[in-house]
């Protein structure tokens, strides 16, 4: 006989058990609406943030941009690819911008076909630090980081993938200029229409290279001990809140992550609940985290990721290798309020419905993945067989 913790399926809602049934209502459903702080989802799907290097000239984005957002409105929530908050930010070739005019207006025409599609999306605000190249930075200079230790790891160039240049550690002077290029950049945010930003801890970029004492070998107020290191996060957040609200703001954090050469910290619990426990009173809208190794194992390094939403009050976000049943059960159990989807997103439009339907998964073409034109961008076909002029596919 089936057991009040056996799965089970009620019309559309999935539950990863039936104990949520004794008290008389439901737990949350993947499918089901969620306001996060200010904003109104449709769903609790979410499309992360996904690097494709297709902006036009200028760091702008292309209008193929624009198609490749609106086809994938139907998530509850877009978080754009990754986008510099100034110049020095870039780390990748073909990567966009939010920091002048001509960005703003690129992604203005983004914003406006993804609420014409009646979707939601956010910018995800980026500075690369030291994983860049001189090519890519403005005069030639070198990359900017919390240290002056090259990164083992390669970039995207006009060569190809090349070694990360070494870079130059940042004077604590500099560091409230740097702080302010987040601030304009959330700004442009919402000239641009976004209903938000996220800002990028994560993956080994400049917030991380600054968290983590296996990147951060500074002896200043902005190195040394945890609440030294969690000191510019803060410091950004702080001013993007300022300026659109914790209520509009998110964050991206990635604790055990080994990308782009981030050493492990030699306490990430006790670094990372500190972090959060400081950004408690921003009150911000949502926490992404990247659970395990980006786009790898979810069990690279042992972390309770559970002690930090107990110190967290937005909404919770989970990312990295979740598939159907998987945030179907997270999202019923409510350790989680949404789930972020990376690279089924890319083959995947119309995810949403895939998901809701339990139908197949479309396979991305990794050759596609970075740079390129519209093979790979905007023509993988939705479940129904149809591209994005609504013509049925071969």
């Amino acid at each position: 006989m089936p057991s009040l913790f056996d799965p089970i399926r009620i019309g559309q809602i999935e539950l990863a058990n039936a104990s949520a049934l004794s008290s008389g209502k439901l737990m949350p459903s993947l499918f089901d609406p969620i306001r996060i702080g200010q904003i109104e989802l449709a769903n609790r799907i979410v499309m992360a943030p996904l690097t494709r290097n297709r902006a036009a000239p200028g760091q702008v984005p292309s209008p193929l941009a624009v198609e490749y957002y609106r086809q994938r409105a139907s998530a509850g929530l877009i978080i754009s690819e990754a986008t510099q908050v100034c110049p020095e930010g870039q780390g990748y070739l073909d990567t966009p911008g939010i920091h002048d005019a001509a960005q703003v207006a690129g992604w203005r025409r983004v914003t406006d076909a993804v609420h014409a599609a009646g979707g939601r999306i956010v910018v995800q605000l980026w500075h690369v630090g030291r994983i860049s190249h001189v090519s890519l930075q403005p005069g030639g200079q070198a990359p900017v980081s919390s240290t002056a230790r090259r990164a083992e790891t390669k970039t995207f160039t006009s060569e190809g993938f090349v070694p990360v240049s070494t870079p130059r550690a940042l004077r604590a002077e500099e560091i409230p200029a740097l702080v302010a290029s987040y601030r304009h950049a959330a700004r442009c945010a919402m000239d641009a229409g976004f209903d938000g930003i996220e800002v990028h801890g994560a993956n080994g970029y400049l917030i991380e290279q600054f968290l983590r004492d296996s990147m951060n070998d500074r002896t200043d107020q902005y190195g040394g001990p945890i609440e030294n290191r969690v000191r510019l996060l803060v410091e950004v957040m702080q001013a993007v809140a300022d300026e659109i609200g914790g209520g509009r703001t998110g964050l991206r954090l990635s604790p055990v992550t080994p990308a782009n050469d981030a050493g492990p910290d030699r306490d990430a619990q006790a670094l990372y609940e500190y972090a959060v426990t400081q950004l408690a009173p921003l009150k911000l809208a949502f926490l992404e985290v990247v659970e395990g190794a980006t786009a790898g194992a979810r069990d690279f390094a042992p972390f309770d990721y559970g002690a930090l939403r107990r110190r967290f009050d937005g909404a919770w976000m989970v990312n990295n290798g979740y598939q159907r049943q998987m945030a179907l059960d997270i999202v019923a159990s409510g350790a989680a309020d949404l789930v972020s989807f990376g690279r089924p997103y890319i083959a995947n439009p119309d995810l949403v419905r895939r998901l809701r339907e339990d139908a197949p998964l479309a396979t991305l073409d990794k050759s596609t993945l970075y740079g390129g034109g519209a093979k790979g961008y905007v023509d993988y076909p939705t479940l129904d067989g149809c591209n994005r002029a609504g013509e049925r596919m071969p």
